[in-house]
């Protein structure tokens, strides 16, 4: 199937699984039995530390469908998946993480990037989990350049370098010895959460944790 027919099916026949896409009764966009039981779910969390952040959870593998839908999400302008997302997000937090970090926040894109899309994934996941989690999420980070996309950028070593010196931190006051919860769609090498965590250390804040919608198993 076409990007463009399933824009149009998304667009027009809203009441789908968000994983599979079986069609659902009338209403948002939800997951289906079938697939809530069948998730590849991580367990506990799927937690691994980085260079900078001590440690990073995940909800879900990226894989199969759910690779897809976060694809038809971040690409096909399928912004109605961002409740989905979030509360699966949430979830792993509140298990993982509760009470364990001041500020929550996001992974932000760059402007241009923003421009094209006409939103910005992570931050709407970003704030449908703080509504949840009755957190408010707070920008502190701005990617002050764009890069290459870190999917095509190829080894673990290329990837830290195509993202090194992208962000900068809007407030260091705000972030000063504060433990600091970012919040990202994916993560495969930690390169990004890297960067970002090194630039919010840098600024004074005294601790990253990091947490996605989903990660790869290697």
């Amino acid at each position: 199937m076409s990007k463009l027919s399933d824009w149009l099916l998304d667009l027009f026949y809203p009441s789908r699984c968000v994983f599979c896409r079986r069609f659902l009764a009338p209403g948002p966009p939800r997951i289906c039995p079938a697939c809530q039981a069948k998730l590849p779910r991580t367990e506990d969390g799927r937690r691994r530390k980085g260079d900078f952040f001590s440690e990073c959870i995940s909800a879900l593998y990226y894989e199969g469908d759910v690779r897809e839908a976060i694809h038809r999400y971040k690409f096909n302008g399928v912004q109605a998946y961002a409740p989905i997302f979030g509360e699966l997000t949430a979830s792993v937090i509140y298990e993982q993480l509760e009470g364990e970090y001041d500020i929550l926040s996001w992974v932000p894109l760059d402007p241009k990037r923003r421009r094209e899309r006409g939103y910005d994934q992570t931050e709407l996941i970003a704030r449908d989990a703080g509504r949840r989690l009755r957190k408010e999420p707070v920008p502190v980070l701005k990617k002050r350049r764009g890069v290459k996309a870190q999917s095509k950028t190829g080894a673990p070593e290329a990837r830290k370098a195509n993202i090194a010196g992208a962000y900068t931190v809007i407030d260091a006051a705000l972030v000063d010895g504060k433990k600091i919860l970012l919040i990202d769609d994916i993560v495969t090498t930690g390169a990004t959460l890297s960067e970002c965590a090194k630039t919010l250390l840098m600024a004074g804040a005294e601790e990253v944790r990091c947490a996605t919608l989903a990660s790869t198993r290697e």
